[in-house]
């Protein structure tokens, strides 16, 4: 007998599902604004995702690799603007 503070497979799978798209969204929006909040979002709601059934298995894998750049995007932006390049902000154009 399952227990009672499980939920069964399938709205498991529906709810990792659900966190899959929405780690997805946060990774893909983070490369452009708000990096350093929306990256690590992305890497935690994507490893929520992946710990239990999910048919979107690998939407969660690729919203934990989008963190990922997030952060390292935020990284390079603050390194290049160390060195006295500019902020660490988006410039489009000179």
């Amino acid at each position: 007998m399952a227990d009672a503070l499980h939920l069964p497979d399938r709205a498991a799978a529906r709810e990792n599902g659900g966190k899959s798209v929405v780690a997805f969204v946060c990774g893909l929006v983070g490369l452009l604004v708000g990096n350093l909040v929306l990256g690590p979002v992305a890497i935690g709601l994507g490893l929520a995702a992946l710990r239990g059934p999910n048919p979107r298995r690998a939407r969660a894998v690729l919203a934990v690799a989008l963190g990922v750049a997030d952060l390292v995007v935020f990284a390079a932006l603050t390194v290049h603007s160390a060195a006295g390049h500019g902020g660490v902000l988006w410039k489009f154009g000179s």
